[in-house]
């Protein structure tokens, strides 16, 4: 019933726009491993690449989120797209010259990827807000993560198949969805409802630094276990004599993520953000536990899909922790910091995952989703012990009202003793 709610707030195009739109981001990555991996020769280089992609990624999307927030999504996602496929061209081109310059053009790639994801969140709150259906936003936050799921399932599907017909195909692929989805989708954004400009002598409302960096944690430790799960999988698909299948491999690490997404849905209200953000940190380790056992019992396909469900139901507590606390003016900037914490998550888990797997194979990477998830449960043991303050929504001076207002994207609703959404 909340899903029928949302499909009727949007324009139909809304929703298959949004999922093809996100789709490079969905690739990009796999894509540079394989197409680096083919012309360096080296799993280490690769990962190396593609570590300075998602390092670059995570220094420009707060960067973009930040023009978004003072210029409108609609400008900072045209100029992103654009930039983006021009990137993604030179790195194409540089795959045949040096190492160094692949480098470099992995990370321009990174430093101009569009932030879809959080243009696309900030979108969905202002929207329901601005039409009085504030209840639908955790559905929408549900759909989001089980869309974004369903494109990392789809994704490296496409680099997977693309693949069999060249290691730049994935590439070019990438290139051809930011000209004829992204960029479209960018234009499509109602400067009406997601541009938020203030008086340019208006006081900028401060970030809440310290639940904003154990978000960013989060998400990093996350991200690792994505960039160390994608390097085993490569590895993996090469040791079995069917590098194509990696893509396909990888795919069913979404489609359980997916399913387990749209569920999300469907929590309980007593269930509290605090509860959830720990309980599913518990059970990510579950599932990053069952990726290294799965490689040595040769079970791997298995595993990845039952490993999948693990995971958006964390990244959905993430999400909504962090669009409680973003203040309203800094929202989009507050979503791509978080994001921000993927993208170098992924780079430090494909460095480690890819120099083990030289060494070791698909078993020495997969034994760092484990330790990354390791990490992600005791970030949440530690914020859950000191407390709901930690998590406290933040609180802002209404700009000419000199009266406080809530601080999130949100308004002001029912809290709970503990500061969670009823």
């Amino acid at each position: 019933m909340a899903y029928r709610s949302l499909l009727r707030v949007p324009g139909a195009a809304f929703f298959p726009l949004g999922f093809l739109a996100r789709l490079p981001y969905a690739t990009s990555s796999l894509a540079t491993l394989v197409l680096v991996r083919a012309a360096s020769g080296s799993y280490a280089f690769a990962g190396l690449a593609a570590a300075a992609q998602g390092i670059a990624n995570a220094l420009g999307g707060p960067l973009s989120g930040s023009l978004a927030d003072r210029h409108g999504h609609r400008l900072v996602g045209t100029v992103t797209a654009l930039a983006n496929s021009t990137a993604l061209t030179c790195l194409i081109a540089a795959s045949h010259t040096g190492r160094a310059s692949m480098i470099v053009a992995a990370a321009l790639a990174g430093l101009t990827q569009p932030p879809v994801g959080p243009l696309v969140r900030v979108h969905w709150s202002r929207l329901l807000h601005a039409r009085d259906r504030s209840d639908l936003v955790p559905t929408a936050l549900s759909y989001e993560a089980t869309v974004e799921e369903i494109s990392f399932v789809a994704g490296p599907a496409l680099v997977g198949l693309l693949t069999a017909l060249g290691p730049t195909a994935p590439t070019v692929a990438a290139i051809a969805l930011l000209v004829l989805a992204t960029l479209p989708f960018a234009l499509s954004l109602t400067p009406g409802i997601v541009e938020h400009r203030q008086s340019p002598r208006a006081p900028r409302t401060p970030l809440p630094r310290l639940p904003l960096a154990a978000m960013f944690l989060a998400m990093a430790a996350m991200g690792a276990v994505f960039g160390a799960a994608q390097t085993g999988v490569t590895a993996y698909a090469d040791d079995s004599g069917h590098p194509d299948s990696a893509g396909l491999l990888y795919a069913l690490f979404g489609i359980g993520s997916a399913l387990a997404g749209a569920a999300c849905a469907w929590l309980p209200a007593r269930f509290t953000l605090r509860h959830r953000y720990l309980t599913f940190a518990a059970t990510l380790l579950l599932g990053a536990l069952t990726l290294a056992v799965g490689d040595r019992l040769h079970a791997l396909p298995t595993a990845m899909a039952v490993a999948g469900v693990t995971v958006a139901p964390y990244l959905i507590s993430l999400y909504a922790l962090t669009e409680r606390l973003a203040p309203a003016d800094r929202a989009t900037v507050a979503l791509t910091i978080l994001c921000a914490g993927g993208p170098l998550g992924t780079a430090t888990g494909q460095v480690l995952a890819g120099y083990l797997a030289d060494r070791h194979g698909s078993a020495g990477a997969f034994l760092v989703p484990p330790i990354a998830a390791t990490a992600a449960l005791l970030l949440a043991v530690a914020v859950f012990l000191a407390g709901p303050g930690v998590l406290r929504p933040a609180v802002r001076v209404a700009v000419g009202s000199g009266t406080p207002e809530s601080g999130g994207m949100g308004r002001a609703k029912g809290r709970t003793h503990d500061g969670d959404e009823r």
